[in-house]
Parts: structure tokens; C-alpha cells; sequence
């Protein structure tokens, strides 16, 4: 395992317990950015580093259950996390890295990352595999509940311009990936980016 592995496994682990605690007010701002995603009844969706599994309700309420939700998450404990908090029934539960999905090429009609993209030691090569599952056409949604400056703040930090979120970086980084970046909102009380994949 890499050392960026080590890392983000270590960071997720010591939280996981308690993560839905410290955030308990999301859920609105999750089921929001999925609507934006646009799906419908049958699509298959990735929740690409699912974590808790927050996303996984709505997710399952926009496909419906002919459709299929997978949650992929690096870390064993917030995998367990998920499980405990019932949301092994919204979605199959795998553990695995972005950055190598166990999925077949063109499968997928979605993918919805939240607060992954900050974690992600090569942002490129893993948008190119979230690119790489999803069929031409199908969508990605970046998000996190709260915004870059608010985000930043709340650690202590100042934006920068060449932060990796920032829309001047992050639609040229899509964009190498494969993606055409549709949206971008990044306001206090949300960050959202929407894209498309490219033929």
C-alpha cells in the first residue's frame, strides 16, 4: 500500500466512529446534489469514496430498484460505518480504490464523489478511471456539503488560485480526464461541480 494509501486510511480510520456525529445537518445538501445528477429509474451510480455512506439513500431513491448503487471506499471502518447505519440496504458496499475500481468499462451511467477529490494523490489518472467506468455521455458530481472558503476556514487555511477546486483548475484537470465540466457552484453552504463524459 502506498503511502498516500497509509495516510488517508489513518485519517479515515481515527474518524469513522464518529463521522456521522460531526456532520449530522448533510443530509439535505447530499440529497440535493444528487438530484442535480439527474438520474432515473434503472441508472447504475458509483458512490466513489462512499465513506459512511451518506449519499447511498438518495442515490437509491433516484434509481429505484431496478437500478444499482455501488459504494467504494478505501477504508475498512468507514465501509463498517456504512453498515451500521443501515446503509448496506441502499447499496453494494465494496472495499476498494478509486484509483483501480472493480468495475467493467463503460458501465455506469454516474458517478458521485463527495469530498473525494482532495484526497486523490494523482487527481488526473483517478478522474481518467472514474471516466473510464462511466459510458460516454454519463455524468460525475463532485461535492462537498460546504464550500471551498468555508472549508478551508473551518481548518484554519486560506484559498488559494491555484487550489485543485478552484474552476480555472478543475475544468482544464476534467477535462484531461475525459470529462466536460457542465456546472460549478462553490458557495458557503456548498461546493458542486457537474460533468459529463466525453465519446
Amino acid at each position: 500500500m502506498s503511502d498516500d494509501h497509509t495516510h488517508v486510511r489513518e485519517f479515515f480510520t481515527a474518524r469513522a466512529a464518529d463521522w456521522d456525529g460531526r456532520f449530522p445537518d448533510d443530509g439535505p445538501a447530499y440529497a440535493a446534489a444528487v438530484a442535480a445528477l439527474g438520474l432515473r429509474e434503472g441508472d447504475r451510480v458509483l458512490d466513489a469514496g462512499c465513506g459512511t455512506g451518506r449519499a447511498l439513500p438518495p442515490l437509491r431513491a433516484a434509481v429505484g430498484p431496478s437500478g444499482t448503487v455501488l459504494g467504494v471506499d478505501l477504508t475498512p471502518a468507514m465501509l463498517e460505518a456504512a453498515v451500521r447505519a443501515g446503509r448496506g440496504r441502499d447499496g453494494r458496499l465494496l472495499l476498494a480504490d478509486v484509483a483501480a475500481l472493480p468495475v467493467r468499462s463503460g458501465s455506469l451511467d454516474a458517478v458521485f464523489a463527495a469530498g473525494l477529490i482532495a484526497h486523490l494523490p494523482r487527481p488526473a489518472e483517478n478522474l481518467r478511471e472514474l471516466a473510464r467506468v462511466v459510458r460516454p455521455g454519463g455524468a460525475l458530481a463532485l461535492f462537498h456539503p460546504i464550500g471551498r472558503a468555508a472549508l478551508a476556514a473551518r481548518h484554519g487555511r486560506r484559498i488559494t488560485p491555484d487550489d485543485l477546486r478552484a474552476e480555472g483548475s478543475l475544468g482544464p484537470l476534467l477535462a484531461g480526464a475525459g470529462w466536460h465540466m457542465t456546472s460549478y457552484v462553490d458557495e458557503d453552504a456548498r461546493f458542486l461541480a457537474l460533468a459529463v463524459r466525453g465519446g
